[in-house]
């Protein structure tokens, strides 16, 4: 037997394995995401070690060993020089409540309080438009080189590497992300695999579960605080008390729906990892940070991308001051709290209507645009129009 099928067999023994329920070690599960990150294996192979990973639940160590393939064989490295720790702030996407890009307004206003911001985003796959999409319609270069995105965080304080752009994945995870379509361990390892390497995050997760392993393998990879959110729908709030311990969810509790975002439509859950690697769970209620309960509909998108960035940029002037503020202003406080630019999530929430109101957060938002831009001039452009009209 040929080397190539004797590879091909061992891969679909190793996938066997995960059918029959059996977890693998760091190592292993690294070696089978090299080899499908090179496209060593048939298109078939690779999507079912996905779905067999799926469907028997990844374990820490699995998600550990795949995010350590990506970020060593298919991720650009960026060494940030910033007087503060970069955070990223995203999330895995794939959540049953759709909304607007609710992290890209947080990471902005957060930006505006002197949080170092080193995003690492995509465009959409399964919403109507994504954080890289919306970004695009602003002004800010989403396709540029690394090192562009490394001046601007450097100097504007914030700056995007495009998660689906070969200039920052160059090898097999786009070709990988483009023929998907459902949740796998790429949600999680995949949006980990930032090349600038932040420390610090706030990271938004599709389930309640997640809250579980997601804190821990970000122990595991190297960071040191990190926020991992989880907000209910207002039929799933209802059923929840203020405070109620994060559990694993049992199987009649899988189709509860919720986002990738802390809410103002329910009760948000917390999976906080502190400096001495403890995790601490809890929740709050919108009204908890002094916000109204938001209806599902003032927070959806309206699928055309040109309309939420006009929105968007409202937002920031200060000139959507409902629904939407609130919970842009909750997912920035996350930030602000987890960085210490607040004591409280609630004290961050005041202080990220302050950053829009006296005009800041706008400011940043175009100085992003000229620094994350090989065409300063065309960026300003798109983005001086957009203003205007508002």
């Amino acid at each position: 037997m040929s080397t190539e099928n004797t590879n091909v067999k061992n891969f679909g023994t190793a996938v066997t394995r995960l059918i029959n329920k059996e977890n693998m070690n760091r190592e292993e599960i690294r070696d089978l995401f090299y080899q499908m990150l090179a496209n060593e294996q048939p298109d078939m192979q690779q999507g079912a070690l996905l779905a067999a990973l799926a469907a028997k639940g990844e374990t820490i160590e699995e998600i550990a060993g795949s995010w350590e393939a990506i970020y060593e064989l298919d991720t650009v490295k960026i060494t940030l020089e910033t007087g503060n720790p970069p955070v990223d702030n995203c999330g895995t996407g794939m959540d049953s409540v759709k909304t607007f890009n609710i992290s890209t307004a947080a990471s902005i206003i957060a930006a505006a309080g002197g949080i170092t911001m080193a995003k690492h985003g995509a465009r959409a796959i399964t919403s109507p438009c994504g954080t890289v999409d919306i970004l695009e319609e602003l002004g800010v270069d989403v396709d540029c080189n690394p090192e562009v995105v490394k001046k601007s965080v450097e100097k504007a304080g914030i700056g995007i590497f495009n998660g689906t752009s070969q200039k920052i994945h160059p090898g097999g995870l786009g070709r990988i992300l483009s023929q998907i379509s459902f949740g796998t361990i790429l949600n999680t390892a995949a949006s980990l695999a930032n090349p600038a390497l932040p420390r610090h995050g706030v990271r938004g997760v599709y389930s309640r579960e997640m809250l579980q392993s997601v804190p821990r393998v970000m122990g595991e990879i190297g960071y040191k605080k990190a926020l991992v959110v989880h907000g209910l729908a207002p039929e799933l709030a209802d059923n929840c008390k203020k405070g109620q311990e994060v559990r694993v969810p049992k199987i009649k509790d899988l189709n509860e729906r919720g986002m990738d975002e802390a809410s103002t439509l329910g009760e948000t859950l917390v999976a906080e990892l502190k400096e001495n690697g403890d995790i601490n769970y809890y929740s709050f209620l919108p009204e908890d940070m002094g916000l109204k309960r938001a209806g599902e509909k003032d927070l959806r998108p309206c699928g055309d991308r040109k309309i939420e960035a006009e929105r968007l940029v409202r937002l920031l002037k200060g000139e959507e001051n409902g629904a939407r503020q609130d919970i842009a202003c909750l997912n920035a406080a996350l930030v602000l709290y987890l960085m210490k630019a607040a004591e409280t999530i609630k004290e961050g929430v005041n202080l990220s209507r302050d950053l829009i109101n006296s005009g800041k957060a706008m400011d940043k938002l175009e100085e992003w645009v000229a620094e994350q831009n090989l065409q300063p001039e065309k960026g300003l452009k798109i983005f001086e129009a957009l203003a205007k009209n508002q």
